[in-house]
């Protein structure tokens, strides 16, 4: 089946108000590296447009009536947002789901060591990676450190212009030769990833420092001291009394840190036409903030439409912020309580009656990868928002698929607003593949399908998007939340 490009078919009004989008989409990017700072940006983003948290609405004892929007955070790092339509909750709702975590490197709990001059942070991969496309580039460190006394620091290094940034090493090609006749997934072990962040030795002003007597003490006694230096791991202690002055932060505070290794630098347009985005996080904030926008431009509705945007999705979705903690569940049941709707039962009914759009990228055809691609069925950068029927691995394995007349609601909804789409497939069924939160909430036994965006570079520091792609999957996020309706199926 032909399909004329997306950009053959927009109008000026549509190209104007697709550089918008995507000029807050490129925003959106650089303010919300990591989880939490997604989170943090949503917030301040959604109370800006109305919306109330629902714990306040709690405490206040509220009623919501059709119109009203809510959300919910959990631990700072998953959000869940309402808005109430005219229909009882109990006739289900239209969800939009996309994830907020991206892959990336985590900084270990017991992280900071000298070896051969450089201070180093040792790092904990995060999700799929290929782990020699991160050496050598550019990297900020994200995230909090959380003190004994409760008090949280949050780190934000690597981004403005004056800032340090950080760095992996690699073997210089003239010695590689051994290094070059291993397998790609052995050339940078996960040991390996182990960021530079210092050089110079902290130096001592004996006639001044408040620890010079000690210092004396301690060379009368023989241990081993560099002139003017700080002793043994001098480049360390350099770095700890950085810490220290900047952020009143102590070594052992490594311990109850969430700090996370990016790719240092702003999202960029690509291309001499500037078609493309590219930036560090596409996956899977590109649905994420497609989702959101629908959500903040949508008008009253029948049914009620929620936007889950979560965690975790990148490691299986585990854990009290990924998919399948019962955060949403419990959400979803103090709405309706709040709606005068809850029971048990109805709270059964609501999830099994809702629509869902689980909004998660695919991948893009390659031509310099052209066999590792089915090309009838794969999506193309420019080709429109992409659904994908089945996900999972060979022989779809750890998949949802969506069943036919659940596509075939979508479809007519799509032709009625003139949605550019394409259906696709991860790769040629044998070579891999891969899961997202769809199979989660199709437990509850609502329709789901995988819908969202084609990025080229999946899972690499830095992936490449369609501006076309983005603004028709906010275009599709927005019609599906409107007109989808279980009893139509």
């Amino acid at each position: 089946m032909e399909k004329k490009n997306t950009w053959e078919t927009y109008d000026a009004k549509q190209l104007k108000a697709l550089e918008k989008l995507c000029e807050g989409y490129r925003e959106f990017l650089d303010n919300g590296k990591t989880e939490r700072e997604c989170v943090d940006t949503i917030v301040n983003t959604v109370e800006a447009a109305g919306y109330r948290e629902l714990n306040v609405l709690l405490k206040e004892n509220a009623t919501l009536k059709p119109g009203d929007k809510v959300y919910s955070v959990w631990m700072n790092k998953s959000v869940a947002l309402f808005q109430i339509g005219q229909k009882p909750m109990e006739n289900g709702m239209n969800i939009l789901g996309a994830h907020i975590d991206s892959p990336r490197m985590d900084i270990k709990q017991n992280p900071l060591y000298e070896d051969g001059g450089f201070a180093y942070l040792d790092t904990h991969y995060y999700g799929g990676v290929k782990k020699y496309q991160w050496v050598t580039i550019p990297l900020a460190i994200h995230g909090v450190v959380v003190k004994k006394d409760g008090t949280t620091i949050e780190l934000n290094v690597g981004e403005n212009e004056d800032d340090p940034v950080f760095f992996v090493s690699d073997l210089l090609i003239h010695l590689a030769a051994e290094q070059l006749e291993k397998k790609a997934a052995k050339v940078i072990e996960g040991e390996a990833l182990d960021i530079i962040v210092g050089n110079k030795p902290l130096i001592i002003d004996k006639k001044k420092s408040e620890k010079a007597e000690k210092i004396d003490a301690d060379s009368k006694s023989g241990k081993k001291k560099d002139k003017d230096g700080a002793g043994k791991d001098a480049v360390k202690a350099g770095i700890l009394k950085i810490l220290k002055d900047n952020y009143d932060m102590e070594e052992e505070d490594f311990i109850s840190a969430e700090l996370e290794v990016v790719p240092a630098g702003k999202a960029r347009e690509a291309g001499f036409d500037r078609s493309m985005i590219l930036a560090y996080g596409q996956d899977d904030r590109v649905c994420a903030y497609t989702s959101l926008q629908a959500m903040l431009d949508l008008k009253k509705t029948d049914r009620t439409v929620c936007c889950i945007l979560v965690d975790k999705e990148e490691i299986g979705s585990v854990g009290a912020t990924g998919m399948q903690s019962r955060f949403f569940e419990n959400a979803v049941a103090e709405v309706m309580n709040l709606r005068g709707e809850y029971s048990e039962l109805a709270l059964r009914r609501c999830l099994a009656h809702s629509c869902m759009l689980s909004s998660d990228v695919s991948s893009a055809y390659d031509p310099s990868y052209a066999s590792s691609f089915d090309k009838k069925n794969v999506a193309y950068l420019g080709g429109g928002m992409v659904f994908n029927k089945f996900t999972g691995a060979r022989g779809k394995s750890g998949s949802n698929d969506a069943n036919a007349e659940y596509i075939a609601h979508i479809r007519n909804v799509f032709a009625d607003e003139k949605i550019n789409f394409q259906t696709a497939e991860l790769g040629k069924v044998d070579l891999g593949g891969g899961g997202t939160i769809a199979y989660i909430l199709a437990l509850y036994g609502m329709n789901v399908i995988d819908s969202g965006v084609a990025v080229l570079n999946m899972h690499a520091p830095w992936e490449a998007t369609s501006k076309a792609d983005i603004y028709e999957a906010y275009r599709g996020y927005i019609a599906f939340a409107r007109y989808a309706d279980d009893e139509k199926i």
